[in-house]
């Protein structure tokens, strides 16, 4: 068998803006405009209903892996809620919840599938549900809409059963569908790609900003021209919950005095260069948590190296107290 490999290195032309003779004037790998959201709604300041779609996945492996009340679990798996708002941006209730999951192929199509849907609802959703805040447990009601495994059968999962042609799904990668995303997918890129550095350093800017009180709900945009380092611009938008008697521009110039966003800098007060991207492969790069773990890596060889490594660092609430500091909060 024969095989053909055009992979080469990134062409110089990008890369004379990239590299410098100083680290801090690294350019930016590439042009475009990069979204960070935070919101109050939730304790991880993530929208509720993609933390609750995030949820719903997670708990479903915990059943696969548990192999107990539910036998027939495959890996694949995909979830979607949609949340009813009043006008006043208040959760009202759960109007829809989508789950797909992979499964063993058993019984007939139509009984399987109906055994599939009866489990989702009385087995997973209940799981969920407990875990839950009263007040978030309130939203789920009798007239919940549920699509699970709308399609029918899915036994063939994983990339044998469908695969994109590039990236990722980039809103369940950040807030979906919230906020706002400048259509750059994360996964495979190197932190010099502000596609993926800059998305994660204003989502840390946002999500620091509202936990000290800045505002109840934030989006931060910055744009970047191709091997400039400095930012074009820095755009801030509280949707009116300002909690400071600043405008929305008044609080995005504060940002660029106290975050350094330029991305050797993002690169360094992130930890980026560090292996940390196999965890964002499920469940978002948003929203999770931030913690110390030690990888192995060549198990059992004569270089095996241990190494510890802080994940999901912009999820990080290490500038509340400065950003206090800075906009006078007590």
């Amino acid at each position: 068998m024969r095989y053909f490999s055009a992979i080469h290195e990134q062409s110089p032309d990008i890369n004379q803006g990239v590299e410098r003779k100083s680290p801090e004037e690294q350019g930016a790998g590439d042009q475009g405009m990069m979204f960070g959201y935070a919101t109050k709604e939730t304790e991880n300041y993530m929208p509720l209903a993609l933390d609750l779609a995030h949820k719903l996945l997670l708990e479903l492996a915990v059943l696969r892996r548990e192999n107990n009340e539910i036998k027939y679990l495959r890996p694949d798996a995909k979830s979607q809620v949609t949340i009813e708002y009043s006008d006043d941006n208040v959760p009202v209730r759960i109007d829809t919840i989508v789950i797909s999951t992979q499964h063993d192929d058993f019984g007939q199509d139509d009984s399987m599938l109906a055994k599939i849907k009866e489990d989702m609802i009385n087995i997973l959703v209940p799981r969920v549900k407990a875990t839950l805040k009263p007040e978030l447990q309130a939203l789920f009601n009798d007239n919940i809409t549920y699509h699970i495994n709308p399609t029918g059968k899915f036994v063939i999962g994983g990339p044998h059963g469908d695969t994109g042609l590039t990236g990722r799904k980039i809103i369940v990668d950040t807030y979906g569908g919230k906020g706002a995303h400048g259509g750059g997918a994360f996964s495979g890129k190197d932190p010099s790609k502000v596609d993926r550095s800059a998305a994660y350093a204003t989502r840390h800017i946002a999500k620091n900003l509202v936990a000290a009180g800045v505002a109840d709900e934030v989006l931060v945009q910055v744009s970047y021209a191709i091997g400039v380092a400095k930012p074009c611009g820095v755009f801030v938008n509280t949707h009116g919950t300002a909690k400071v008697q600043l405008s929305d521009g008044e609080i995005a110039r504060k940002i660029e005095e106290i975050f350094d966003l330029r991305p050797y800098a993002i690169e360094q007060r992130l930890k980026l260069r560090n292996p940390i991207y196999s965890e964002t492969a499920a469940y978002g790069h948003m929203g999770r948590e931030s913690k110390t773990i030690t990888k192995t890596f060549n198990a059992g060889k004569r270089n095996e190296k241990k190494v510890d490594v802080e994940l999901f660092t912009w999820e990080k609430l290490d500038y509340v107290e400065k950003v206090k500091a800075a906009f006078n909060i007590n």
